[in-house]
């Protein structure tokens, strides 16, 4: 069974810093997009970034460049995100999303359970 695990959310002040971790399993992780996505509460669902693990090219909504940076850890089969100069408007509810052999994210095939992120002003 294919599972996506997030963690490394929580409660931050504006300008800290978090990395969220998506660990994934039962997948072949190299033909894999993987992808994080927000939603924050009467929002409309925003993707924030994303990584195609095969050739390691990465995407970035205009709103986190600069601050958002997401790797890939191979042997872990693991994707980072690591939020910098966090801003209340970051506060949402955080997923990753894997598609399969597409090269881009568009949350079509797997999903994780989420972990909230809050930015205190």
């Amino acid at each position: 069974e294919v599972q996506l695990v997030e963690s490394g959310g929580g409660s931050v002040q504006a300008g800290g810093s978090l990395r969220l971790n998506c660990a994934a399993s039962a997948i072949t992780f190299d033909d894999y997009a993987i992808g994080w996505f927000r939603q924050a509460p009467g929002k409309e669902r925003e993707a924030v970034s994303c990584i195609n693990i095969g050739d390691g090219r990465t995407t970035y909504a205009d709103s986190v460049k600069g601050r958002f940076t997401i790797s890939s850890d191979n042997a872990k089969n693991t994707v980072y995100l690591q939020m910098n100069s966090l801003k209340p408007e970051d506060s949402a509810v955080y997923y990753c999303a894997a598609d399969w052999a597409i090269g881009k994210c568009l949350g079509v095939d797997y999903w994780g359970q989420g972990t909230q992120v809050t930015v205190s002003s």
